[in-house]
């Protein structure tokens, strides 16, 4: 019975990464609603396999370097090619005057050559941060930088967001060269940065100890239900800079 225990987070883990491949063939083909799909699987089930091996009691360094190859596809791999994808379609936005001396903005299309496959800064950042997390014990009940989950749903959601928004200026924006290379080189630095977020991980359910967490969820949920799929960045960027206010709130009472 033990054995077949232990078994049972090590399935979860292989789940995701059958969800993280199924998700990089629709990202390669840029279905890119159908990458999402399977890459929002691929995390829930990343999270259940810690949950699980918990529960059970079964936790170990086979399941630990089993999580990160999983994530390293579903998490690392599927945001890369799908910023190659939006870089190798974005735009230029130039400003020309027109006759009456008033200012024009026109998006041009741009051939991005070589700077396309900046994109995959995204999966060199998120393999250097899961190596990084396998060997840190500072990480047990936080995180130090962005976790590549957070970053592959902020990225997953991009394409999304430029084809269901209602807004002319989020979908230009999206489709901007300079805009994505920005993300991409911001969240790749935030994977690998010295900066403690804080972890959703529950010790207990006591609402006076994770007040934070309780807060952020919440404020996400509300954020999902009234902006959908343009919460995701939000949602990100605000779990950041709430991590932020927390460390500045803990040096400060110190």
């Amino acid at each position: 019975m033990l054995s077949m225990k232990k078994h049972i987070p090590n399935l979860i883990t292989l789940g995701n990464l059958f969800c993280g491949t199924i998700a990089t063939i629709f990202a390669v083909q840029s279905e890119f609603k159908s990458a999402a799909l399977f890459v929002v699987l691929g995390i829930v089930l990343d999270f259940f396999d810690g949950f699980a091996a918990r529960l059970l009691k079964v936790s170990g360094e086979l399941g630990k370097q089993l999580d990160s190859l999983a994530d390293m596809v579903t998490s690392g791999v599927v945001p890369g090619i799908i910023m190659y994808h939006l870089l190798n379609s974005s735009e230029i936005i130039e400003m020309k005057s027109s006759t009456n001396n008033e200012a024009i903005w026109e998006l041009i299309s741009v051939d991005t050559g070589f700077i396309k496959f900046l994109g995959l800064l995204l999966t060199l950042g998120a393999c250097y941060r899961l190596a990084k997390f396998n060997i840190d014990t500072r990480q047990s009940d936080s995180f130090i930088g962005l976790p590549t989950p957070a970053m592959s749903l902020f990225i997953i959601s991009l394409p999304l967001i430029q084809e269901y928004t209602t807004f002319e200026f989020i979908q230009h924006l999206i489709s901007n060269y300079y805009f994505l290379i920005v993300i991409t080189l911001l969240l790749t630095y935030l994977m690998n940065a010295e900066l403690p977020l804080f972890s959703l991980k529950f010790k207990n359910y006591n609402f006076k100890n994770n007040v934070m967490k309780y807060f952020f969820l919440i404020t996400s949920l509300v954020l999902l239900l009234t902006l959908k799929y343009t919460a995701v960045p939000v949602i990100i960027l605000f779990y950041v800079v709430l991590s932020l206010i927390s460390n500045y709130r803990k040096k400060t009472t110190v």
